[in-house]
């Protein structure tokens, strides 16, 4: 690994000249959390779309989309990425999910969170279980609901959110690319660190270490390694 030289690093100076340089950036992060609340509101009132009545493949068979919700009213679902006959899955979608191991306090919120794919539900089960995911999967393979919601065969990943009212499902929110980020821990906790991402794209001092982009991402093989067969529950 390159480390920064002495003269790449930030000035050292005295606490109180720090303190002032955090206060200054700390407003502009208060300003962000406030803008970030502003665009929740935003999305709290979006209109909605009402679905048809899809059917999906869980681990027993045939299973209603209005079923997967198990009773609660709201459902995000990962739609991940999946290239039929492939020893390995996007390492993207792969790692991004394997962060997802502790769910259950969306149960205080009547939420559900849950992995559709458009594998067939044996190989994506079996997958699942190779890179030791733990969330529950489902497949759309035999229906076109991960066409009709932004992520067909073939094609990228996605996340959506549905509201279920009574026996009528309604899509809520979409967002894909880098509108995932805010779903993962990692990339928060990373960019808190002095050298960030490392990636060549990131505005960063110069002799600051820097690497391709992704290059620091867990492919799946990685994934595999470290979480198959630990305990992640």
């Amino acid at each position: 690994m390159t480390h920064p030289t002495a003269d790449s690093l930030p000035p050292v100076v005295d606490q109180q000249t720090w303190q002032t340089a955090l206060d200054d950036l700390r407003r502009r992060e208060k300003a962000a959390t406030r803008e970030l609340d502003a665009i929740a509101a935003q999305r709290r009132r979006l209109p909605m779309v009402a679905l048809p009545d899809y059917t999906l493949i869980g681990p027993d068979g045939p299973i209603r989309l209005i079923d997967v919700f198990d009773g609660r009213s709201q459902l995000i679902v990962y739609n991940h990425m999946w290239s039929d006959g492939a020893e390995w899955q996007c390492g993207g979608c792969t790692s991004l999910t394997s962060q997802w191991t502790r769910l259950g306090i969306l149960d205080n919120y009547d939420a559900r969170f849950v992995i559709v794919t458009n594998g067939p539900i044996e190989d994506a089960l079996a997958y699942k279980a190779k890179v030791g995911n733990k969330m529950d999967w489902y497949s759309s393979s035999e229906s076109s609901f991960a066409a009709d919601v932004d992520a067909p065969p073939g094609g990228g990943f996605a996340v959506n959110v549905f509201l279920r009212e009574g026996d009528k499902v309604y899509r809520t929110w979409h967002t894909t690319g880098r509108g995932t980020e805010q779903l993962s821990y990692t990339f928060a906790l990373i960019d808190i660190l002095p050298w960030g991402r490392q990636e060549e794209w990131q505005d960063s001092p110069d002799g600051w270490p820097q690497s391709p982009t992704y290059s620091k991402w867990l492919d799946s093989p990685d994934v595999a390694r470290l979480y198959a067969h630990g305990d992640v529950q």
